[in-house]
């Protein structure tokens, strides 16, 4: 019964010890992307029909989940006698991520030389499009240094993303620029956005769901160029024979084939290109290795390294427990001996029995088992 007690006592105080360590945490809302006011921009009520998708894209929601989508959110400007502009903001998991909807969202339109807006900026018609960081932001409705004005506001409040998820992708900028037309450069990664993009590929053979990267791009009177990229060389190695497999499949409709694989990258050519063209092209592309990777790891991969640190920490705990035998037994049986030998009456720590040579040049005592006759 004292035993119950003192249990029963220690698990009441450590049950009250633990609630009064218990703290309530309160998590705080992220900022809202777009303010309820900018200046003598004021935030109007949107009808309720107003959604994030655009008309007939029935693909954007997916497209956008491929991208990273975080969170979005919608609102209608309206300055004193001035137009309504509607502003569209999405923050993304990182700059990648953003750059693809960024890709997608983009239509060929002149250069736009207005002011700078984010990282990237087009302007098609009365049609604003910029990525800043990690967030993407569309405005339409009017245009104009007013309506810029507007959207610069609106970047100094979007998140700011630093490290490596502010860093824009690599893929792209490995493009040749001899012929390339800048509007038709397209990034993707996941297959529906890459195959809505006009990819040359069936989008599902291309191993996105290994964390691969597809940019494609046409140059002035030939044909396409895609690059993609992969977290390790056999997975690049792998997609290569089965993008091989498919462009035997599509025959001459394929045009110009010329492949090549560089580490994790690999490059293809398709359509109107001389065989010499799509040769020099492609092997005049020499990516840069240091490569900043700031997506997930494919689970294959995770798994491999976990086998080889579980084999590698089996045969350390096997060693470790064979020396712990190997000292345990040799003292068990050296004390045993000596246990053996003071029971029978004998030193512990000496061999009478064996013969010694002593070269001091001194007569020395013949010594006697004591247990034996003289």
């Amino acid at each position: 019964m004292l035993f119950s007690f003192v249990v029963g006592g220690a698990i009441l105080s450590g049950a009250i010890g633990h609630a009064q360590d218990t703290k309530t945490t309160l998590v705080e809302p992220p900022a809202p992307l777009l303010p309820q006011q900018i200046g003598d921009w004021v935030r109007q009520e949107k009808p309720a029909d107003t959604t994030l998708q655009p008309e007939n894209d029935q693909k954007l929601d997916t497209v956008l989940t491929e991208d990273g989508l975080k969170r979005s959110e919608q609102a209608i400007y309206r300055e004193k006698n001035g137009p309504a502009i509607t502003v569209t903001a999405r923050q993304f998991v990182d700059a990648t991520g953003a750059h693809a909807a960024y890709s997608y969202f983009e239509r060929p339109a002149p250069v736009y030389r207005g002011a700078g807006l984010g990282d990237e900026t087009s302007l098609s018609g009365d049609h604003y499009l910029f990525r800043s960081g990690a967030s993407v932001v569309e405005a339409t409705g009017g245009r104009g240094e007013k309506v810029e004005a507007l959207l610069n506001r609106v970047q100094v409040g979007l998140p700011k993303v630093s490290g490596p998820k502010g860093v824009a992708p690599l893929l792209p900028t490995l493009l040749p620029e001899k012929g390339l037309e800048r509007d038709s450069v397209k990034y993707a990664l996941g297959p529906v956005s890459y195959e809505a993009m006009g990819g040359v590929l069936p989008g599902q053979i291309l191993g996105f769901d290994k964390a691969a990267e597809a940019v494609t791009a046409r140059y002035a009177g030939k044909g396409k160029l895609t690059l993609l990229f992969y977290p390790t060389p056999e997975i690049a190695g792998a997609k290569l024979r089965a993008i091989q497999a498919e462009i035997e499949k599509q025959g001459k409709t394929a045009g110009t084939v010329v492949m090549r694989r560089s580490g994790t990258f690999v490059f293809l050519t398709t359509g109107n290109w001389s065989l010499a063209e799509a040769k020099s092209l492609v092997g005049g592309i020499h990516p840069r290795m240091e490569v900043t990777w700031n997506k997930p790891i494919p689970p294959e991969f995770h798994t491999e390294v976990q086998k080889t640190y579980s084999l590698l920490a089996s045969i350390a705990i096997f060693c470790g427990f064979g020396a712990l035998a190997a000292v345990v037994l040799g003292l068990s049986l050296g004390a045993g001996r000596a246990a053996i030998r003071v029971l029978q009456g004998k030193p512990a720590a000496t061999e009478p029995e064996f013969l010694r040579i002593d070269l001091s040049g001194s007569p020395a005592p013949i010594q006697r088992d004591s247990g034996r006759s003289s």
